[in-house]
């Protein structure tokens, strides 16, 4: 197979040819193409906005393409909903979660789906039955009959797995589903997706992580601004190469660290501690530099910052910004005092997803444009375009809502939200998860000229590149205690992992 045409001897399972789609005057897709062949992963890569996530409704029957064809096992595949798409045995993962969050686990999986006894009852027992079965194959315990509220991104995660699992698809589609997941779970997901293609099922995996995508997948094809660019096989590809193709140059640095100039303490936590979930954690975070808190899922990172940030209240320990004391559970006066925390779940906790790009952009500066009360357009839709201008935010118009946004897009407003109320301490949780490469180059920029500025950053981060990419000094949690501090020059991958796994020397 040529590593530009996709051409292969043997036949593809499901084929999209000449594949257009476009929403008003916003073409998303143009002459797309795509081969999937059984037995196989095929990545799918571009930068945010390249059409990965318009190619992904179609395959899953929620948007129709204009033109094109689809052919599966060599005949003409239409696809009117997502119920036809499931029919033809093509299941999608998506990158953001979907559960009804006051349903259980496995009425989740089985949603339309549950097995009945006489006069059309559920039959729970053998619901939750067959979701711990899913589960054992995923290699995860989650209770089925537990409700999905509550459930961390990696959990609900794991649950629309084993859904897309439940339906022996031959066709898998995985739109960034390790985005949340630890190294030991993404090995897990790994070993499914290459059971399912021993089988003869063809995976489609879409990742900005390479390392994923080279590990798993024996094809690649490349988008970039909603158009085919090239498709091969990873063994006769390297990252600089497709990195290449995706942006339409060579990127720079993707760690374009300064050198930093350390000023006053302006972020310190002491002996902060909430009981089940995080004991006796102190640290501190001065002007100028960028502080990494790092570990595994579940260690008690998010917990942390959400802590500190007054979203959840602790039982002991205190929070000053610059030396003075923060009232627990009170993000108002976080905010006043010069706090700003970008969360990991943008979706839930940083976007309303109905309102405008402006209107999210602005929200946390409303009080501050208002005159007389009044909040006017016009100084509404300055400020938005300021920060969506200085982050590149892709976007048809300001006045478009914010769902319609691609991932890493969505991320970025949220980050544009928080620094439009120009604060001293940044805490930001997963930077760049599901951000493109280029992306990421130009996030991490940001956050070196924000700590140049002078503001002090606290970044929680799953991605060790970015942690020892970014971070002058790295804080390392173990089951929600604070195990060992590292400085720039200390900290490498080898003693990282030991102290995240509870290897490490305690701080």
């Amino acid at each position: 197979m040529s590593p530009d045409t996709g051409e292969s001897t043997s036949s593809p399972l499901l084929v999209l040819d000449d594949i257009a789609k476009s929403f008003g005057a916003v073409a998303a897709l143009r002459g797309v193409r795509l081969a999937l062949h059984s037995g196989e992963a095929h990545a799918l890569v571009g930068e945010n906005g390249a059409g990965k996530s318009t190619l992904v409704k179609i395959l899953a029957g929620a948007h129709a393409p204009d033109s094109g064809r689809m052919t599966l096992d060599g005949k003409p595949l239409l696809l009117r909903g997502p119920a036809d798409a499931r029919a033809a045995g093509i299941a999608v993962i998506y990158q953001e979660p979907t559960l009804f969050p006051d349903l259980s686990v496995a009425e989740n999986i089985f949603m339309g789906r549950q097995p009945l006894r006489s006069l059309r009852r559920v039959d729970t027992r053998a619901m939750n039955r067959a979701a711990e079965q899913l589960f054992a194959r995923l290699g995860v315990r989650i209770d089925p009959a537990r409700p999905a509220r509550g459930l961390s991104i990696a959990d609900q995660q794991l649950v629309e797995i084993a859904k897309a699992l439940s339906f022996d698809a031959r066709v898998l589609v995985m739109d960034e589903p390790t985005a949340a997941l630890s190294g030991v779970e993404v090995d897990r997901l790994f070993g499914v997706a290459r059971s399912l293609c021993e089988r003869g099922a063809a995976v489609l995996f879409i990742s900005h992580r390479f390392d994923e995508v080279f590990a798993l997948c024996q094809r690649l094809t490349v988008l970039r601004d909603g158009a085919w660019v090239s498709s091969g096989r990873t063994a006769d590809l390297s990252v600089d190469e497709v990195v290449r193709r995706m942006v339409g140059r060579d990127v720079d640095s993707l760690f374009p660290k300064q050198e930093a100039v350390l000023r006053d303490t302006l972020l310190e936590v002491r002996g902060l501690t909430r009981a089940g979930v995080f004991s006796d954690v102190t640290f501190s975070v001065r002007g100028g530099e960028i502080v990494a808190l790092a570990g595994l899922v579940g260690a008690g990172r998010s917990e942390v910052a959400r802590a500190v940030f007054g979203v959840d209240r602790y039982d002991a320990g205190e929070v000053l910004v610059a030396g003075r004391a923060l009232p627990p559970g009170n993000p108002g006066r976080a905010i006043a005092a010069g706090l700003a925390l970008v969360p990991e779940d943008r979706r839930q906790q940083g976007l309303v997803m109905e309102l405008s790009v402006e209107r999210n952009a602005t929200l946390a500066r409303r009080a501050a444009l208002a005159r007389l009360g009044l909040l006017f357009g016009g100084a509404e839709r300055a400020e938005a375009r300021r920060w969506t201008r200085r982050l590149r935010v892709k976007t048809s118009r300001l006045t478009a809502a914010v769902g319609t946004l691609s991932g890493g897009n969505q991320q970025k407003v949220v980050l544009a939200k928080w620094l439009a109320t120009h604060p001293r301490v940044l805490i930001i949780d997963e930077p760049t998860r599901g951000i493109d490469v280029g992306t990421k180059s130009e996030v991490h920029r940001l956050l070196s000229e924000l700590a140049g500025e002078g503001m002090a950053i606290l970044m929680i981060s799953s991605e060790l590149p970015e942690v020892l990419g970014m971070a002058d000094r790295v804080l390392v949690m173990h089951e929600g205690r604070l195990v060992r501090e590292l400085s720039r020059d200390e900290a490498d991958e080898t003693s990282v992992m030991l102290a995240a796994t509870g290897q490490g020397a305690i701080a």
